[in-house]
């Protein structure tokens, strides 16, 4: 901890609860520069150690999102896809044709499960030790008119095998409890924080107080004589309890109050706690722990596919509450963790639905496509951590194999929605105009989907409703509805995030997991 003053250190002692740790980016604003070039080399020693495995001795550099930079992104439609035909979902490595779902299940689907962890995921290594949760607070809330239990959760990760690292995976389940039976929950990557934290009566408030100021004259007493002047004054004070009968308040509520009215719960899980985002953290966290420490290897997983873990194993959690309807969890995430969400849903077939937010590259974008952020932008030091090992190869301009582009990739994203089929998944996305970058590759997302509904019509799921050809099909302006079926996209008027999109994403899983409130 920094070094404070001595009403610093007061505070401290009251406020421990806002300092929360988490590996090597956490707090990266305490970082001073040299703590930050130290992560940056040591993340770019994995990278060089990654390239040598792979024989790969340069990398095309990932273009700026800079318009007026000279390598800037490609923004030109006619310049976004050198090879417009992508992998047929539906179609076998021996050329055959799926036509039923037990093909798709027995042999499709793992063929394209396999190319995406060898290529672009990594691998779930076998020796992963076992998580054991533990409740360490609970509290019993309001959140504006809604009676809630809210319960802090570590996962502690067994770690007999290699002691040095430590991985204690930090969430938080909020629950209604006004509701006649278990509940669905959305797991939400994010920073976990109690919502509305119950107080102290007014008796036991009064004691913190008499103590804090005894314990702040201590350390300086130079504030006994403010007291002194201010006897009424209490540095410590209650909020306001709930007003009941207050209006509802103008515009949308946020994300997870949203859920709580609508009778679902919410588990914010932290993916700092499981893998730290940067490339310097791979011999740390999950992945540090079962390598005991030591670099990867090009099949092993990657940051997303680790956080996915994470998901997976607060789900585990879930199934043992008796709050939760087991077979109603779904995950959410934007941005980097729309990415997670994405890979975990398709990888983890517990999970009943998803809400993948502002994903891009990596995510429900296209990787073949030339537009915005590219597979260059992945491939670098700064998001490779991300990926497996292999894909850095779809970087690579010199390399014992020649080179290698998106184009080369055996499989692409609308496999990877489709390995969601026949579970409901709701793609959302922002505007440029609002802050959510044409760098997405907005349009990208919307081919993959169009391509992607294909597999939920074999399975017999309703798509987008419309046909799966990816180079025809319009993608509809913004605020317009596609929620009819399992595959909904829906591009709103805000910026990079999914919360103009919850008030339209509760209603369509409720419809879709059959849940009333």
């Amino acid at each position: 901890m920094p070094t404070i003053g001595n009403i610093g250190k007061a505070m401290a002692i009251f406020g421990l609860f806002i300092w929360i740790s988490s590996p090597l980016q956490a707090q990266s604003w305490l970082l001073s520069q040299k703590e930050r070039d130290s992560i940056n080399q040591v993340g770019q020693r994995n990278q060089e150690h990654m390239m040598q495995q792979l024989g790969i001795t340069k990398l095309r550099p990932g273009p700026s999102g800079n318009e007026a930079a000279p390598n800037h992104a490609n923004y030109d439609e006619a310049l976004a896809n050198p090879c417009p035909e992508l992998p047929d979902a539906l179609v076998t490595k021996s050329g055959k044709k799926v036509k039923d779902a037990k093909t798709w299940w027995e042999t499709r689907r793992p063929e394209i499960v396999e190319d995406f962890e060898r290529e672009v995921y990594g691998r779930l290594p076998k020796n992963i030790p076992v998580v054991t949760w533990t409740v360490t607070v609970t509290d019993t809330e309001f959140v504006n008119r809604t009676p809630v239990l809210a319960k802090q959760l570590i996962g502690h990760v067994d770690n007999s095998s290699h002691p040095e690292i430590q991985v204690d995976i930090d969430a938080l389940l909020v629950v209604p409890t006004n509701m006649a039976g278990p509940v669905p929950v959305l797991i939400m990557f994010g920073r976990p924080a109690f919502p509305a934290p119950a107080q102290p009566p007014q008796e036991a408030m009064e004691r913190i107080n008499a103590s804090f100021k005894a314990l702040m004259i201590q350390q300086d007493p130079s504030l006994k004589s403010i007291f002194d002047q201010y006897p009424a004054y209490s540095p410590i004070t209650r909020l306001p309890p709930p007003n009941f009968f207050a209006p509802p308040p103008e515009g949308d509520l946020p994300a997870t109050e949203q859920l709580l009215a609508a009778g679902w719960g919410y588990l914010t899980l932290d993916p700092a706690s499981i893998q730290a985002d940067n490339s310097a953290g791979l011999t740390s966290g999950i992945i540090g722990l079962v390598n005991k420490g030591q670099p990867r290897k090009p099949e092993d997983w990657g940051a997303l596919r680790a956080w996915a873990w994470g998901a997976a194993r607060a789900l585990d959690y879930l199934e043992t509450d008796p709050l939760v309807a087991a077979d109603k969890i779904g995950i959410e995430g934007v941005s980097r963790y729309g990415k997670a969400a994405l890979v975990t849903l398709a990888f983890e077939q517990r999970f009943a639905i998803g809400l993948i937010g502002s994903s891009g590259k990596g995510g429900t974008t296209l990787h073949r496509r030339v537009f915005g952020e590219a597979v260059e932008s992945l491939t670098g030091t700064g998001e490779s951590h991300w990926m497996a090992g292999n894909y850095i190869k779809y970087g690579a301009s010199k390399a014992i194999f020649g080179s290698k582009t998106g184009c080369d990739l055996p499989v692409d994203s609308h496999e990877l929605i489709a390995l969601c089929a026949p579970r409901p998944v709701f793609i959302s996305y922002g505007i440029p105009e609002k802050g959510d970058s044409k760098w997405l590759d907005q349009k990208g997302s919307f081919m993959a989907t169009i391509a992607a509904g294909s597999v939920y019509k074999l399975l017999g799921a309703k798509d987008l409703g419309v046909s799966n050809d990816y180079l025809k099909e319009e993608m509809p302006p913004y605020n317009t509805d596609m929620l009819t079926g399992k595959l909904a996209w829906r591009q709103h008027d805000g910026g990079h995030t999914d919360g103009p999109n919850i008030k339209f994403f509760i209603p369509w899983a409720n419809t879709m997991l059959s849940y009333q409130k």
